[in-house]
């Protein structure tokens, strides 16, 4: 098994909870066990979840676009996020 970095634009999929087998995207870190995630869809940017690490399988795709935008506080719609997740590889394979 692969483990891959915790990092911001990072494709990640819930593994426990009610959302679980949802894809979300790694929206920002908070320490060594959480992050924020968000989906654009359930779970807007402006309402993202705060997810336990171990309660998520990161997948080896990062959203290049949103993460650039993410560091540099530009703005980011959640129909981008949506759009993204669904077109992501990892999504696709799922």
């Amino acid at each position: 098994m692969v483990d891959y970095p915790v990092e911001i634009g990072r494709i990640a999929v819930s593994t426990a909870g009610r959302d679980k087998g949802r894809f979300f995207v790694i929206l920002d870190i908070i320490d060594e066990q959480y992050v924020y995630i968000s989906d654009g869809d359930l779970r807007p940017k402006d309402r993202p979840k705060k997810k336990k690490l171990k309660h998520l399988r990161l997948c080896p795709e990062v959203l290049g676009g949103i993460a650039e935008k993410l560091r540099t506080n530009a703005r980011v719609f959640d129909a981008e996020i949506r759009s993204a997740v669904r077109a992501s590889k990892s999504y696709n394979d799922a």
